[in-house]
């Protein structure tokens, strides 16, 4: 973990221990489902930490032998039916934290940890369900609360990657029709502002720092054969800090699970790294 050295900038008091590093979040909607999936995707990919979002599962029924078994460490915080993150990796997850600080709220929807020197940051954003309701007003008094956390988080990391479920299609090329979407919940003004602020503290949205193809979404609706037809939306980012964006190579959404048999809603998105 980074510490603070004569008062000012930041230090990696652990330097990163690899060449390459590649970082992935996946809302996996039921982990329970999906748990062979996602071992099978981790070995495939070579992903060295994977956030979880809508694990789905109270903390004693989350499967940490089985990824223990494959090889990988865990942090975790559920709860029944709904919400619930995770964060799996191949190295140790120091100085875990399950929660966003100060902020009181039942709901398991932010988790962090350190890996080699890089502080992960995994969230499942608030739906919001509709402009205007309270759980419109609970998503952005939410992302307040998480922002000011991260800012601080980015006060004491070197290196800080903030990743998830964000609930907010960034701008109009991240939603199959703009027009459709217009003001509708996840492509608000409101939602959109508070993103920025979340962006305007020192990160970068690691997709769009590379050529992307247009139409390149991460989530599909079930309904209407949204995936058949590519019609969904981009609401799933990793955001990178500053000292991280020189050695992201690249950034992208893999699609292939969407095609799994039983698919979650979600499509893994990755960034990788080379230090």
């Amino acid at each position: 973990m980074p510490e603070r050295g004569n008062g000012s900038e930041p230090i990696d008091i652990h330097p990163l221990h690899f060449q390459a590093m590649r970082i992935a979040s996946w809302n996996v909607n039921s982990l329970k489902v999906r748990l062979d999936q996602v071992i099978n995707w981790l070995d495939h990919t070579g992903t060295d930490v994977l956030g979880l979002q809508e694990t789905k599962l109270v903390n004693d029924k989350f499967p940490a032998e089985a990824l223990a078994e494959a090889g990988y460490r865990v942090v975790y915080s559920g709860q029944p039916t709904y919400n619930g993150v995770a964060l799996i990796s191949r190295q140790d997850l120091v100085d875990p934290e399950f929660a966003i600080p100060h902020f009181e709220d039942e709901q398991k929807r932010a988790i962090a940890a350190t890996v080699n020197g890089i502080r992960v940051i995994n969230l499942y954003v608030v739906n919001g369900q509709e402009v205007g309701s309270d759980k419109f007003t609970y998503k952005l008094r939410w992302f307040e609360a998480m922002t000011a956390w991260v800012k601080d988080e980015l006060s004491r990391h070197g290196r800080v990657v903030v990743m998830g479920d964000f609930n907010i299609a960034p701008d109009d090329r991240d939603v199959y029709d703009p027009e459709a979407w217009h003001e509708k919940i996840l492509c608000s003004t409101p939602e959109r502002d508070a993103l920025k602020n979340l962006l305007d503290l020192g990160l970068h949205d690691s997709f769009r720092l590379f050529d992307q193809p247009e139409g390149t979404w991460s989530w599909w609706d079930y309904r209407a054969a949204m995936f058949r037809r590519g019609l969904g939306l981009r609401i799933d980012l990793v955001l990178i800090s500053e000292t991280l964006k020189e050695h992201c190579t690249t950034s992208f959404v893999d699609k292939e699970p969407r095609r799994n048999e039983r698919p979650s809603d979600h499509a893994p998105v990755l960034a990788e790294f080379k230090f």
